[in-house]
């Protein structure tokens, strides 16, 4: 049976066999995870100290890790299906940057001006400055450390910072890039390349992560993303033999539990948080969970916002559950505006942007003919 045939018979499937891209979970499970940063992401923003101890890594952290090991899976897939590298960077561009610069245009010149306004400042002051210019402009170019609007948000647990979710797209997009880097040279055709990186960088993470669980320096961060990314490139690679199986995705979960008495949870447990998240993604053939629209990156980038303009109107003291559904609840449309009005669209380019255009045989008194054209 082939794999476009439907589901393989789960007994003695492997990975590759039971993936089907245009039926499997993994964009439900990109909304869990980034509904799940929404959680982690209500304690601090409302001056909470999470009480989850000595699982606060696992809380904090695997939403993201998620993320990566999902995206290793895929775009090296991507690459290794299509390994061209104007294609690619056209493709990846076109996910990232049209929809977080209409996310920091909606920040600067819409949320921004209404914290000011409930809070009785002066909008004119702001809007007249070039600060909402300079917010866009920077954090377009991925310059995410300019967080705040001119000190906007004030009077907030996280003063000046606007967006604290977006500073991982530069990480995301430096995979991106190391996966063209490698694509190019051919290594990623090596069998050794994929399996050495992800030794490598685990070890970094475990040489790094003492004596501190916490990613708060750069070296931190870059092996955090990148030994989260190149587990999810490790199981694309070894598809073919690793089983898909319901029991090992709980043992997974167990690991990955269990974990979180570690300073650094990904010490043991890198691998099988990919392995729980994509192949339980790739096991599911439930069409209710296999997600049309993609959700998950608008849910992740307005979030953030949402959660600081909601304590700067004063629902910070709200029940902690009751101001996560809140914030969860309003970040839907925006993520819905997202992705029906910005990325869908944008993604749809793709098909145009990577078309070639077929040779035209030039004679000599022939009118140039653009065939693109209507």
């Amino acid at each position: 049976m082939s794999r476009g045939d439907g589901p393989q018979p789960a007994g003695n499937s492997t990975l590759g066999r039971v993936f089907d891209p245009r039926n499997n979970a993994l964009n439900a499970w990109r909304l869990v995870l980034a509904v799940s940063v929404i959680y982690w992401h209500s304690w601090p923003l409302t001056g909470r100290t999470i009480t989850y101890r000595p699982f606060e890594q696992l809380i904090e952290q695997v939403g993201v890790d998620g993320f990566f090991a999902i995206s290793g899976f895929l775009i090296t897939a991507s690459w290794l299906r299509k390994p061209k590298l104007r294609d690619f960077a056209i493709a990846r561009g076109l996910r990232i940057f049209p929809g977080l610069w209409v996310c920091l245009l909606v920040i600067a010149f819409v949320i921004a001006p209404i914290s000011v306004l409930i809070q009785h400042g002066s909008v004119a002051n702001l809007m007249s400055s070039h600060k909402p210019i300079e917010y866009v402009l920077n954090n377009g170019l991925m310059n995410v450390y300019y967080a705040g609007v001119d000190g906007t948000p004030r009077g907030v647990p996280w003063p000046g910072v606007w967006n604290g979710s977006i500073w991982t797209l530069v990480f995301e997009l430096i995979c991106y890039i190391a996966v063209a880097v490698l694509g190019v040279l051919g290594l990623l055709k090596r069998q050794w390349v994929v399996p050495a990186a992800f030794v490598l960088f685990l070890c970094a993470t475990a040489y790094l992560s003492y004596p501190v669980f916490a990613a708060t320096t750069i070296p931190q961060m870059v092996a955090r993303f990148a030994v989260m990314f190149a587990a999810g490139a490790l199981l694309n690679q070894c598809k073919d033999v690793i089983p898909a199986r319901w029991s090992l995705v709980a043992v997974s979960v167990v690991i990955v539990l269990a974990s979180g008495l570690l300073e650094n949870y990904r010490d043991i447990a890198a691998l099988p948080l990919a392995y729980a998240v994509i192949v339980s993604g790739a096991l599911i053939h439930n069409q209710r969970l296999n997600l049309r629209n993609d959700l998950s990156y608008g849910m992740y980038i307005y979030a953030y916002p949402v959660q600081q303009l909601l304590v700067v109107l004063g629902l910070g003291s709200l029940n902690l559950l009751l101001f996560f559904g809140i914030a969860t609840a309003v970040t839907v449309p925006l993520a819905a505006f997202s992705w029906f009005v910005v990325e869908k669209h944008a993604i749809s380019l793709k098909s145009r942007l990577t078309r070639k255009r077929p040779a035209v045989v030039s004679e000599p008194s022939a009118v140039p003919v653009d065939r693109d054209v209507g």
